[in-house]
């Protein structure tokens, strides 16, 4: 069952800036059930001004969604007298376990390297990977490891041109989450820039959460790990047991 998650944008006056935005969610819960296959996130906005639209440069529009932070340990392989074994091991401090970039146009083009680096909006940036072992010179390595990694799952994207930017005025896009999704507060951020540098920028958040049996047994693993072992212990034998018996049916 694919849920659906439609996120508008309230008006507000807010005299301090020239553009302004306000994020509002008209669901703001993402439920996992065992038929959770994924969710998409659709995003409307609006610009609310008190002064001409400016002629140059273009307004543009970068949306992001992050997961909550875990701290990941990359380790590197390398073959040893035939046998592929762990060598080096850099543990990321921080990263967002979903992170999803998606932008009217080129990134590049969108925001500046300074406020790439003030706000953490690309996806390197939302990692923090400090005090790698200095044994390891070649530590950046790691992070690009897992951003690869993560982006063949689909947990991290970078989606450039997907938002859609109406008369420098309205502005809408979608972002697909996984099914593999990580339990809690999902920050949801929209970013106004103008030649590279923001102009305007609203944050909120979207809640995921386990429901029905997945939502039971995790507080299970959690408040009574002793039941929850014996439990998986006994549906480990039964299922076991089950398939034993079917196998000596076909068999007879």
């Amino acid at each position: 069952m694919r849920a659906l998650v439609l996120v508008f944008v309230l008006l507000v006056t807010l005299p301090a800036a020239a553009e302004d935005i306000v994020l509002g969610l008209s669901k703001d819960t993402v439920s996992i059930n065992t038929s959770f296959d994924g969710s998409e996130i659709l995003v409307f906005g609006a610009v609310k001004r008190e002064a001409p639209i400016p002629d140059d440069p273009r307004l543009q529009v970068i949306v992001t969604v992050a997961g909550p932070d875990e701290t990941v340990t990359v380790r590197r392989k390398e073959k040893v007298l035939g046998i592929w074994v762990n060598t080096d091991a850099v543990e990321i401090d921080r990263a967002p376990s979903f992170y999803a970039v998606s932008t009217s146009t080129a990134l590049g083009l969108s925001l500046s390297n300074t406020e790439d680096l003030r706000h953490r909006v690309s996806i390197p940036r939302a990692i923090r990977s400090v005090g790698a072992p200095d044994t390891i010179a070649d530590a950046t390595r790691f992070t690009d490891a897992l951003i690869r990694i993560k982006s063949r799952s689909n947990q991290y994207q970078l989606n450039e041109g997907t938002v859609s930017v109406d008369e420098q005025t309205l502005f809408r896009t979608a972002i697909e989450l996984p099914a593999a999704l990580t339990e809690g507060d999902y920050q949801t951020r929209i970013f106004l820039t103008r030649g590279g540098k923001v102009v305007s920028k609203y944050q909120t958040s979207i809640y995921v959460r386990k429901v029905g049996l997945e939502r039971w047994l995790f507080k299970m693993s959690r408040e009574n790990a002793l039941l929850y072992g014996i439990m998986s212990i006994g549906i480990a034998i039964a299922a076991g047991w089950a398939a034993s018996a079917v196998f000596r049916i076909f068999r007879a």
